[in-house]
């Protein structure tokens, strides 16, 4: 009876861990650049007595969905969207080199280029800061051009250039904090090859639809467990009460 508990209680444990990464994904259904995560459940074979065929089921994270998304124009100077495969580096809240396909940008009160969420944008030389009083502009490699306001486009300075990289992607893991890093720590070398589109940006290639589908199969598959568990329990409190009556 103790192995049917412990087999149920494992299955509603990685039941739950898939619902948190489905979670994760219709929570980013709007977040542009976003990569979905992708989930799969494998089987352990049990250590001890019983039959070959008894085996444990876990989550198993599979990696994350890196096919394109739809891009969406907006006309905002601040916005840039990758073409094709690559990410734009960033500087983490931990001062390490982070990677993101969110291209909608801020400039800082100090004018740093900046994420939505303060995080400062990597040029090949280190952080990119934008003249005050001056527009700016993003060629297609990424190169940050600016002209002061109310000036001719003779007066186009460029002050530095977006760092694209463009590792493996099985290189690529995901942190807490939603951005991506190598796995080995190690620092992506800049891609000449990668572009970015200005004014654009992608969407997230979360399907909502998809995403929905499996946490109802994910919420049946949780009931399930629960009635294993809840069988389990009453089969002890049986065998418990006739064996008291034997006794």
């Amino acid at each position: 009876m103790d192995k049917l508990i412990y087999t149920a209680m494992t299955g509603a444990s990685h039941v739950l861990q898939q619902q948190a990464s489905v979670s994760e994904n219709l929570a980013n259904t709007n977040t542009p650049g976003f990569r979905a995560t992708l989930n799969t459940f494998r089987a352990v074979p049990l250590v001890g007595e019983g039959l070959p065929t008894r085996a444990f089921v876990v989550d198993s994270t599979a990696g994350f969905d890196f096919t394109p998304a739809a891009f969406q124009p907006t006309g905002r100077a601040l916005d840039v969207a990758i073409n094709g495969p690559g990410w734009i580096a960033v500087q983490a809240a931990d001062g390490r080199e982070a990677y993101t396909r969110n291209g909608s940008f801020q400039i800082s009160s100090n004018g740093v280029l900046q994420t939505r969420s303060g995080l400062n944008v990597m040029g090949e030389s280190g952080p990119i800061t934008i003249p005050q009083g001056t527009q700016l502009t993003f060629a297609k490699d990424g190169t940050i051009s600016t002209v002061p306001e109310g000036n001719q486009a003779t007066s186009v300075v460029v002050v530095g250039r977006l760092k694209l990289v463009n590792p493996p992607s099985a290189q690529l893991e995901r942190g807490g904090d939603g951005m991506f890093r190598l796995k080995d720590g190690s620092v992506a070398p800049a891609d000449a090859k990668t572009e970015v589109v200005p004014g654009t940006l992608e969407g997230s290639n979360v399907n909502t639809v998809e995403m929905m589908v499996n946490m109802i199969s994910l919420a049946r598959k949780f009931d399930m467990q629960m009635k294993m568990l809840t069988t389990a329990d009453n089969d002890a409190k049986q065998a418990s009460s006739i064996m008291s009556i034997a006794g």
